[in-house]
């Protein structure tokens, strides 16, 4: 599904990535896990074709980039990115939002065809935001915009769903709602890439991990072979006890710390 080979960026004196590789099977779903800076997001715009390495090589759902148009490879990827919600209309109905997703159009100036906006309701009635679905989407709550634009990306029936930071700013009750609506894409036919620096995100629906640390990859697999204590304290550099708990992963600071 995605192979990154040996991926370098430099912006000037900076390495940003360094000599990073990372091989994504079918059926497998990634969460990218790492401190503020580490380099996660600069690989989740590498494997959309908005980044290009200085050096190494990326091939997404069979296309190598450098050799294709990565504008069709993006038709049949989904992407939320912490800046989509910036570029969107508040005073625009949620449902009308949401359908923009299957032209990957930011706002309509046309007729909506009637199936496209029958689409946009059913897929916010099975995210419990079907009474929203008519009001401005600015009225909702950032827990709900966020649902929503999941909502949106599925519009177009991706193969690739790339969730950058998606429970960011939530508070605990929202970041669960919105947890629970990610964890049901495990009843799509559909591959996930997850960035967070939260363990706690790592919902059952994702089977493998890979830890980045300081632009270079700090380990990679499956996520109960990953995200041991000894691989996160290295990555984290602060010492941790890990707990499973309904298949998610908990860490707590051992030095009387808070949990995070």
């Amino acid at each position: 599904m995605i192979s990154l080979q040996h991926l370098t960026l430099r912006r000037e004196e900076s390495l940003i990535l360094d000599d990073v590789s990372l091989e994504i099977g079918p059926g497998e779903n990634w969460v990218i896990l790492g401190r503020n800076g580490s380099g996660k997001t600069t690989l989740l715009e590498m494997m959309t074709g908005y980044l290009f390495p200085s050096k190494g090589s990326i091939e997404v759902l069979g296309y190598k980039y450098g050799q294709c148009d990565v504008r069709e490879v993006r038709k049949e990827i989904g992407y939320i990115s912490p800046n989509l919600m910036e570029k969107l209309s508040l005073s625009d109905p949620v449902w009308e939002v949401v359908a923009t997703g299957a032209y990957a159009y930011l706002r309509f100036y046309q007729t909506i065809p009637s199936t496209v906006k029958e689409r946009a309701i059913e897929l916010l009635e099975e995210m419990n935001l079907g009474s929203l679905a008519f009001q401005p989407l600015g009225t909702l709550s950032q827990g709900e915009r966020k649902k929503a634009m999941l909502a949106r990306c599925l519009m177009a029936d991706p193969k690739l769903l790339i969730l950058d930071e998606p429970c960011a700013g939530l508070d605990l009750y929202e970041r669960e709602k919105m947890l629970a609506e990610v964890d049901r894409l495990r009843q799509r036919n559909i591959a996930v890439v997850y960035v967070t620096h939260h363990v706690e995100e790592i919902v059952p629906l994702f089977t493998h991990v890979a830890l980045i640390r300081g632009g270079k990859l700090a380990g990679s697999g499956r996520k109960e072979d990953v995200l041991t204590k000894e691989m996160l304290m290295a990555t984290y550099d602060i010492p941790i006890d890990v707990e499973w708990d309904g298949g998610r992963p908990w860490i707590k600071i051992r030095s009387g710390g808070s949990t995070i």
